[in-house]
Parts: structure tokens; sequence; C-alpha cells
């Protein structure tokens, strides 16, 4: 994008501070957008594994321009030459890859299919990446292509020179496609069934694609074979080929596209998503839709890259996890189940894990999108429904990657935060069926349920892997699931069950380390221990990293640590000491690895989920300022608007709503409660624009870059010095004055009274 936007930036002032031009408001925060952060990524080191999503917010379908190969994770890298189409993708990450892909690529003078023959060089400089716009040349040959997507189907517009050899292909990729040419429709129609797992024997993604001028020739590939002339094919992999005549330099090609996967009929009813729009005008639709959601929360007082940054973690922030729902020629929801291959009525969405996202995206969600939250929890009824467990990684059915038993606190958070399923019962029933029982894939339930369930822990012995990191988001799961029966006001054995087990993090700890390690089945520790050895007992991290995963009772870990001031000591080592480490349980050193070692924070490792609520622990022991100073660090050093711009996965909108909420100084720490814990807002002034039209206003008018430590807080005029803030408050709106100063109040937020949430603290 460089800096065409700012031509469209309508500020109401702005003043210079130093070189840092400081922006007071902007009108349309989707200018500030950029999609391709991130996309700098390798396998061996991540600055985000994104790619330029080109999508409506929660869309079905994404769009991304394609440099890497048919089945490549990796399918755009910002410092490829050439792009090989322009791929419908589903992608969650390059870890998970794909499902029900194709692409679309507009040709000059060749007829091929090869996906190297047909590449064409690019370049940044001729390229424009925005949520709701795509376009780029394609300078061999000499085409533009432009992309607008809605959320089940998308516009593009090609622009020609003068030609009789001007061609658009469709690749329906391998694994099994189907394809047939409809010249008296100008349609092309067919399906993939391409995937990486997770889906039904029947699954197919169903495509039309609606051309605004006739055929010139049709020609067809099955296995790379072409044949002109042949209007259908299906085979591993199959394509085609439609030509045009280009009378002069300029003329265009019109190409509506949409898919379902339901059938071909749902797949043209969803093409009516572009109805009665022309290109520019469906650009201008999309523009107002982002920039309606972008602007529920507005910043103003904050640097141009800043702004930018958070704006473009927002946008990330609204991106998963995706409808998997379609509407019928009834005006129905329905969804094609990637359970159990059936269409059924009610909501679905998908492509997420919930091992990154409970942390700080469902609660975003549930903060400021409520609405789609309530959808999003109907539809994980249905998936309990139909697959008989709460997924942990959706992609788009159960997959088997990552850990704990995470679904609870995405229940559990919702709930506790108001957002009022129908289907809670059903909730209710999945949670604990979830966490009392070992599912049909290592990742789904509980694996080593029925050790946990009998030792209060799972053994590092018994060959179950990453146990110590299982047990501790077990214990944390099992607390969600105590606040959620609370809530429910469910039976006092479920209750006094499930708040006992919210204590089993007591079991890992290690007084003679201060640190959480994995234990065997006769209750003695595993030995040799090595606390910066990565995974092993731990996943994809240390344990550094996982010791402050008992979200829910830190005032319990801080006791076992020897009190507050033992514990600030330890929060303080994680920055102090070297980041060295041990890989010897993967045999290299895994991405994560390296983002830890070359970020210079010492052991903390925000590039990837696990540590990233750690910096807020300071509130728990009374050195609120520390938490302050180390967020606004991390804002700083580990996050840009450019494309290497975080500083690991970026993860489904994790890693950007860690962003959002810290940029507005507050962050749910122990999401299932009614907090959330204090930092140091970003700007100089925030305004959240809640669904139920209350307003939080967040002041801080003297914030700066120096000006990071917050001296005193008023809450709608009246002096607030607790560490924390609450959910159900906020929502009634609030006024937030910070007063912010260059250094540190070592005598606020010290108190008994000050400290937020936890399980033994509040328990008495």
């Amino acid at each position: 994008m460089k800096f065409k936007f700012l031509a469209t930036l309508v500020f109401t002032g702005s003043i210079l501070l130093g070189q840092a031009q400081v922006i007071d408001k902007i009108e349309k925060p989707i200018d500030l957008v950029s999609t391709l952060v991130g996309t700098q990524s390798t396998y061996f080191l991540s600055t985000g594994n994104t790619y330029p999503a080109i999508a409506m917010p929660w869309g079905m379908n994404f769009w991304s321009p394609q440099t890497g190969k048919m089945g490549d994770g990796w399918m755009y890298m910002y410092t490829a030459e050439k792009l090989r189409g322009f791929k419908q993708t589903h992608q969650p990450s390059p870890w998970m890859n794909d499902y029900g892909q194709f692409s679309i690529m507009p040709m000059v003078g060749k007829k091929s299919f090869d996906q190297e023959e047909r590449a064409s060089y690019f370049s940044h400089k001729a390229e424009v990446a925005k949520p709701h716009y795509y376009s780029v040349y394609l300078a061999d040959y000499d085409v533009k292509t432009e992309i607008t997507p809605t959320e089940r189907a998308a516009y593009f517009r090609f622009t020609f020179p003068k030609t009789n050899d001007a061609y658009v292909l469709l690749d329906a990729f391998d694994k099994g496609s189907y394809v047939e040419v409809l010249p008296q429709e100008q349609r092309i129609i067919g399906y993939s069934t391409k995937n990486s797992g997770g889906v039904p024997e029947n699954f197919k993604n169903y495509f039309v694609l609606e051309f605004d001028r006739p055929f010139a020739n049709v020609a067809t590939f099955a296995d790379s074979v072409l044949t002109d002339g042949r209007y259908l094919v299906k085979a591993d992999h199959v394509g085609a080929l439609v030509g045009f005549q280009m009378a002069n330099a300029g003329d265009q090609v019109l190409l509506k596209v949409a898919s379902s996967f339901i059938s071909k009929e749902q797949a043209a009813l969803n093409l009516k998503e572009l109805d009665g729009t022309t290109f520019d005008q469906r650009v201008l639709k999309g523009e107002d839709h982002w920039n309606n959601e972008l602007k529920k929360i507005e910043i103003e007082g904050g640097s141009i890259d800043d702004m930018r940054t958070f704006y473009s973690c927002l946008y990330r922030s609204l991106l998963f996890p995706r409808m998997f729902y379609e509407i019928d020629a009834n005006g129905q929801v329905v969804h094609y189940s990637p359970y159990n291959g059936k269409v059924l009525p009610g909501y679905m969405f998908t492509d997420t894990g919930f091992w990154d996202t409970f942390r700080s995206l469902f609660p975003f969600l549930n903060l400021m999108y409520p609405e789609i939250s309530e959808k999003m929890q109907d539809g994980l009824a249905n998936a309990y429904r139909e697959s008989g467990w709460l997924p942990e990684w959706a992609s788009p059915g159960l997959r088997s990657v990552m850990v704990g038993n995470n679904s609870a606190s995405v229940v559990a958070d919702a709930w506790v935060k108001g957002i009022r399923s129908k289907d809670i019962e059903t909730l209710y029933e999945a949670v604990i069926h979830g966490a009392n029982n070992a599912g049909p894939l290592p990742a789904v339930g509980r694996a080593g349920a029925s050790y946990y369930t009998t030792l209060g822990y799972v053994p590092y012995d018994v060959n179950i892997h990453e146990n110590a990191a299982r047990t501790l988001e077990y214990a944390y799961d099992d607390f969600a699931i105590y606040q959620l029966a609370k809530s429910l006001n469910k039976s006092a054995e479920d209750m006094a069950l499930y708040k006992q087990r919210s204590y089993n993090y007591e079991k890992l700890f290690d007084p003679a380390t201060g640190l959480m390690r994995g234990k065997n089945k006769d209750g003695q520790f595993q030995s040799p221990f090595n606390p910066f050895k990565w995974g092993d007992a731990f996943t994809e991290g240390n344990s550094w990293h996982y010791t402050w995963s008992v979200f829910q009772d830190v005032e319990g870990l801080a006791k076992l640590m020897g009190g507050h001031q033992a514990m600030e000591i330890k929060l303080d080592s994680v920055f102090s000491l070297p980041p060295v480490f041990d890989d010897s349980y993967y045999g290299f050193p895994i991405h994560e690895i390296r983002e830890m070692q070359v970020a210079n924070m010492g052991q903390y490792a925000h590039g990837n989920q696990p540590i990233q609520h750690m910096i807020y622990l300071y509130n728990h022991v009374g050195a609120p300022w520390k938490a302050q100073y180390w967020v606004r660090e991390t804002m700083k050093r580990m996050y840009s608007p450019n494309p290497d711009g975080y500083c690991g996965d970026e993860d489904n909108g994790q890693t950007s709503a860690w962003y959002v909420f810290s940029a507005l100084g507050f962050y749910p720490v122990t999401p299932a409660t009614d907090e959330y814990v204090l930092g140091a807002p970003l700007f100089k002034k925030a305004t959240l624009n809640l669904s139920n039209g209350k307003k939080i206003a967040i002041n801080a008018p003297n914030n700066s870059a120096t000006n990071k430590y917050v001296h005193a807080l008023k809450w709608n005029g009246k002096s607030h010095t607790k560490n924390f803030v609450k959910h159900s408050e906020l929502l009634k709106g609030a006024t937030l004055n910070f007063d912010m100063r260059s250094e540190p109040n070592k005598n606020r937020g010290v108190n008994k009274a000050d400290l937020p949430f936890s399980l033994s603290k509040d328990d008495k």
C-alpha cells in the first residue's frame, strides 16, 4: 500500500511531536489497514504467517493473491516475485493449510495450465491491498486484476491490453475436481475437494463463475492435458480456460464468483450477493461495511504508525472464526456439517484454535461484537450435536492440534459476559462431557482424562506428550466450568467438583525451582529437569513460559512462590534471563524458539500464546507500573504496520486482539470472570461504541511515548485505584480518565483491595 492511503485520510487536526506526527481523528479507519502485515514470513521464522485476506468480517470465503504453489500453506509471501493466481481460500494458518480452494488467473497469449508457466512477475509498487479491495498489475501480461468480496462471493475486474488472445483460467486443483463450461450462460460450474483433513467423505466446495461477455473459445484441462472445445472434465486435477477478444487496450472482463459447501444450486444462490451492484459500487459497499465494524473503536492522538498498527490488528481480529453457514432459497440459515456431512439448519463457524483464541480474541468479541458471539455460541452447540464433542481446533471439522480443553473457556466467558445463547444447556452438557473424557482425537476432549480425574494431573511418564501444559490448562478450564455452573445455578456437587479441580495447578509446582514441572505417575517430579527445555512436558514453550498459566489463581501461585515480592522477582527474571533454549525435544529450533531468541526480551516469547498474559500479572503482586512498562515495550518492539509487523504466528486474531486490548489499556487475564486487568493505554483518546448504545471513553490527554505510566485514574470522575475494571460496569457506559506520567507511581494499585481476581483470594 505504501502511503497512498494518506491522500484519503480526513483529519480534524494533527500536531508534530519531534519527528512523530500525532493524528487527532480519522474518518475512515479502513484507510489505515494494511492486509500485508505479517506476510513476510517463512517456515523457519514467522512475522505473522498471515496472507492478505480479501474478505468481509467473518466471511465464509476469503480471497488471496497466490505466490506459492498449489497446496503450499505459505500461499502468499511478501518476498516472492511472481503471482500464480488468485485463490479462494479457507486457510486459517499455513500450519493447518487449506480446504475447498481453487484459483483464477488472467493471461494474455498463453493457454497454460502449468502453475510455473502461467506465473507473472508483479511488484508491491503496483499493488493495493485492503480488506475490501485488492488490485495488482501482472507485468508479463499487461493485465490489471481487481477483486472485491462479499461474504460468499467476489467480483473480479480484469483490464486487458488490445489482444485476440485474452484468457481467464480456472484451476480447480487436485485430489478430485470437476469443471463444466456453459457457454450459453457465460458460466463455469464445478467443485473442488482439495483439503488438509477435518472433512467428511462427501466434502465438496461447489463454485460458479459468471462472466459479463461471451467466450471466444473454450479449453479444459484434465490432469494437465489440454483439450480445445471440450466442456466437461472430471479427474484428479481439472480446470478450464475461456478466451476473449479485446478490441481495444483497456477493455475489461467482469467476473462474478461464488461457492457453496452445500450444492451447485446453493452456489448460484450465493452469487446473488452481487446482484444489483457494479464492481465500483461493490467496492464502496465493502468499504462501508468494514468502516462500520472498525469504527466501533475510534482512536485519536497517536502516531500514524501506531494507528495503522491498531486498525490492522483490529482487521485481523474480525476475520476468524469464519462463517460456515449459508442462506437457503427460503431465507433460512443452513450449513453443511463438517462433522457428519449433512445439510442442517442453524449457524456454524470454523477455522479457529481455542488454545490460542480463548485468551483474548473471544473475550474481545464478547465485549465489542456480542451479536456475532451469540451466533458463534449457537454454532458451537451445533458442532456438539453433530460430532458429540466441542471442537478445540476446527478447520473445518475436528482437528488434532494443540492441547487443552479451552472450549470450556470460550463457552463460559461468553455466558459470564452476558452472551445469552438459547443453547446454553446443550453447551453446559458439552463442556461437562469434554472435561471428563478423552475424545476421538488427542486434541478433542481431554487426552489423559482418566489420569487427570483420579490423580489431579496428567503424568509425565504415561506417554502423553505435553502433559504439564495439559494439566495447567485443564485446571483453568475446570475453573471456567465452575464459573459457568455458578452462573447457571447448577448443582452444589458440580460447583464443588470443578472448583476443587481448579486448584490442580498446585500439584505441578516444584518448590525447589519455583517453577511448574512434569510429574510422574508415582508422584515424583520428572528428572532431570531443564526449565529451558521447549516441548516435552510443555507446548511450544518451556517451564518459564507455562509456569504463569494459572489464570484463575495468580494469588495462589504467588503464595507457592513465597509471596508477592518473590513472584515479582520471578516475573522480572523472565526479561533478565538470556534467551537460551534446549530444543532436544524437537531436534531443531522450531520457529517459535527463534522468534523468542531474536526478540531481545529474554525468555519472554510474545510470538507464542502461553506467555502473552504474563506481563499483566505484575498487577496481582502490587507492581502495576511494571506491567505498564512492559506492555508499552511489547507494543513498541513487537508490532508494526509493516510486512514483518508481528513477532510470531498471528494465530486467527489472538495476537492481534492482544494488541487491541493492550492499546486500549486493559486485558482479559482471566476469561470467564467479570474483570479486565489494567495496563497502559496507548492513545490520547479511545471511544468504544458498544452494541447496546453505550460508550466507553478512555481519555489520556498527556499520553506519549515517554508518558507511559499511570499516575492516577478516574472512573466517571471518581478516583479508581484498583488494578482492574469490571466488564459489567463498562457495559453501562463509562469515562476513564488516565493521568499519564513519565515516572511510575509506585504507590498506586498496591493495596490488597486493588488487586485483581484470584480464586483463592476471592474464595475468602
